[in-house]
């Protein structure tokens, strides 16, 4: 994880110590700790993003989205992990609090930036199935598990599911 260059040092282990508080099971201590350095150090992309996760392992999704917000707008400052992380956290964040059109847009913006990822695809198929796009969120999941599934029985038909995957409607006759 780059060192985001808004952080002096002693912010950035009060920081890492937060992050290993919430890995270890104390989100509520992790949570008070990202806010009073969030207070000091608004604009941070990699804080902001780090005090929206705990927010979201607490159960928060709507005081998560402001800081998931302003780590998107500095999403270029974060490592590739970090990014991800923030496009897959708040477009999921959007979607469970029924902000679908956010969600697909965010989530989109996701996999231009990490293409063919898999987390990625799977939480736009729901965000879509959200805002009707039944179609274009089944044959999402479909060229996916052809794609990646370790079934056999999936593995048998993989180029009928790829198939599909294009027009689930398709209809032969």
């Amino acid at each position: 994880m780059p060192t985001t260059p808004t952080l002096p040092p002693e912010a950035r282990a009060r920081l890492d110590a937060a992050v290993r508080l919430r890995e270890s099971g104390e989100a509520e201590r992790a949570r008070a700790e990202l806010l009073a350095l969030s207070a000091a150090h608004p604009a941070d992309p990699l804080l902001a993003y780090q005090t929206a996760w705990v927010h979201d392992v607490l159960g928060h999704e709507a005081a998560a989205v402001p800081f998931y917000e302003t780590a998107l707008a500095g999403v270029g400052a974060l490592g590739a992990e970090d990014r991800h992380g923030v496009y897959l956290g708040l477009g999921s964040t959007y979607r469970i609090l029924g902000r679908y059109e956010e969600a697909v847009a965010t989530l989109e913006a996701g996999l231009a930036a990490h293409p063919g990822d898999g987390a990625l695809t799977v939480f736009l198929a729901m965000a879509r199935h959200n805002t009707g796009a039944h179609r274009e969120a089944m044959g999402a999941l479909l060229a996916l598990l052809a794609e990646t599934s370790t079934d056999p029985g999936v593995r048998a038909f993989r180029k009928a599911i790829a198939y599909y995957a294009e027009d689930v409607d398709r209809v032969e006759g």
